[in-house]
């Protein structure tokens, strides 16, 4: 290792963590995502009055497949087994915004948290590619990582 990076070989070349030594845990984590956009857009997604069909379906099972396939976007990611991902929106009227989880578990010797952050990010494009017939003005941000459990590191929370 270099300098204690853990993605770096001691040449400060890439190179994937050897996770072979560690212990299959139950792996847990928890992301969050917002789209921004205008009351009316969101009246249309909430009623189902988007052109291109049901947003808040398509962005599920988009944000479904994105975590599956994490380690083929994100450099240095190793494949897991998941045995969950699950992909859920709250409609804030107040706010004008859909908010986006996404819970992902495997039992596993490396984190998910990559998989979930993935999800979310992915339905949170897919939202806007799905309504932005409707508003171009839309915004995605907010992508945190809320919750992990399991590891080494155990349980870590997101102070609010």
């Amino acid at each position: 290792m270099s300098d204690g990076l853990t993605h770096l070989d001691a040449r400060g070349h890439a190179t994937m963590v050897d996770v072979g030594d560690k212990a299959v845990t139950s792996r847990t984590a928890l992301a969050r995502g917002v789209v921004q956009m205008a009351p009316s857009t969101l009246a249309a997604i909430r009623d189902g009055h988007v052109p291109k069909g049901d947003v808040l379906a398509a962005a599920r099972l988009a944000g479904i497949m994105a975590a599956k396939k994490t380690p083929e976007l994100i450099p240095l990611c190793h494949t897991l087994l998941l045995t969950k991902v699950a992909v859920d929106f709250e409609i804030d009227e107040a706010g004008s915004r859909l908010v986006i989880t996404a819970l992902v578990r495997c039992n596993g010797q490396t984190g998910v948290e990559m998989e979930a952050l993935t999800a979310v990010s992915v339905a949170a494009l897919t939202i806007y590619d799905m309504a932005k017939a409707l508003e171009k003005t839309m915004t995605i941000g907010e992508i945190c990582l809320v919750e992990k459990v399991g590891g080494k590191s155990g349980e870590w929370r997101r102070a609010e």
